[in-house]
């Protein structure tokens, strides 16, 4: 679980399926600030963004020995959560501190672009808006030194 979210923040991270040209209409009782949310697709979006991005993690050679040992649907439901949680859905993110899920690791800037280049490749590949994309990388950029040199 230590490794668990380094991905979670190691971000900029997600959104979701098809052309995502339609928002998900707002559920009864949302939030007001659930625009973007909504726009990548509501929970089933953000999950295809999540499911595609983890695809192209594993696959990457530059930072995938990072995820050797994590627990993969743990580390799953955790960045759904995480997404969900702060693109205004209606979840809640259960998982450690960023500082606390990435300290001792010493991840450098290389291990974060990697992650992030990983984010864009699989929204991309979804085709998420990149206006989307750039809220949803405003909103975990913050991360960053909570992740990069712990």
């Amino acid at each position: 679980m230590k490794n668990t979210l380094v991905a979670l923040a190691l971000l900029g991270l997600v959104g979701c399926a098809g052309t995502m040209e339609k928002p998900t209409p707002p559920a009864p009782g949302a939030q007001a600030n659930d625009a973007l949310y909504r726009a990548l697709g509501g929970t089933e979006g953000i999950t295809r963004v999540v499911d595609t991005f983890l695809q192209r993690i594993n696959a990457d050679a530059r930072i995938n020995t990072l995820f050797r040992t994590v627990d993969h649907d743990d580390l799953r439901r955790l960045v759904i959560e995480q997404l969900c949680a702060a693109t205004g859905g209606p979840c809640k993110y259960t998982g450690r501190s960023m500082e606390e899920a990435h300290n001792g690791l010493n991840l450098t800037e290389a291990d974060f672009k990697a992650f992030v280049d990983d984010l864009i490749a699989a929204m991309n590949q979804l085709k998420v808006p990149k206006s989307n994309q750039k809220k949803l990388l405003a909103l975990l950029a913050p991360m960053k030194p909570q992740i990069v040199g712990q």
